[in-house]
């Protein structure tokens, strides 16, 4: 029994992951506040399944890249939570997530802000990135029978010449279903992937510290 968190975006996410499917997921666009709405999430996915936290194995978490304290907030909480249970949390790049079923070759694109997108190109002979680039500057990133998915997926497909399509899976499903398969290796706790430096104001809601 998996849980998977994801609040790399401007969203909350979980799912609830037992053997080779999904048993409970929830999923609400959130531009702020995701650090008092994850808790009461999952405990009513596990609540909806029936399942305590007792039964889980593992916890997933989306460790980006994305917004800094959404990250933040989800790895804090799998670390804490796990520690609790004396289970492992299981770090999972967003994009390995998203990319999930996807038509290969693909490039998943996330939002970076300030007219740029993390990307990363999944291609079993030219995988590529992640990287943060301007939607300007795409050149190299292009592919033949590329298909697009995530963040602007639209516009990048319509600059490169490829298709857009819909991830397959929620960044939390993504999540969950990785960590189903990694849980049992994972080499250490979970940590924010960062592929900028934060800005320098101070975010609106303080992100919680993460236990060392």
């Amino acid at each position: 029994m998996i849980l998977g968190l994801s609040t790399s975006g401007p969203y909350c996410g979980v799912a609830l992951w037992h053997e080779g499917d999904v048993i409970g997921a929830a999923h609400e666009d959130l531009a702020r506040g995701q650090a008092e709405r994850l808790m009461p999430m999952i405990s009513e996915v596990l609540a909806e399944a029936g399942v305590p936290p007792e039964q889980l194995q593992a916890i997933g978490v989306g460790t980006g890249p994305g917004n800094f304290t959404g990250i933040r907030i989800s790895v804090a909480a799998a670390r804490g939570l796990a520690l609790g249970l004396g289970i492992p949390a299981v770090g999972i790049p967003l994009m390995d997530a998203l990319s999930l079923d996807a038509q290969r070759p693909a490039l998943v694109s996330l939002s970076a802000g300030r007219g740029a997108v993390y990307l990363q190109r999944f291609a079993a002979d030219a995988g590529r990135g992640p990287a943060r680039v301007a939607l300007d500057a795409l050149d190299g990133w292009a592919h033949p029978d590329l298909t697009c998915i995530g963040d602007q997926a639209v516009e990048i497909a319509a600059k490169l010449g490829a298709r857009a399509a819909t991830p397959a899976v929620s960044p939390a499903v993504g999540v969950a279903r990785l960590a189903a398969a990694r849980w049992q290796d994972a080499p250490a706790p979970p940590a924010p992937l960062y592929l900028r430096a934060a800005d320098a104001a101070p975010a609106r809601d303080a992100p919680p510290r993460i236990i060392p």
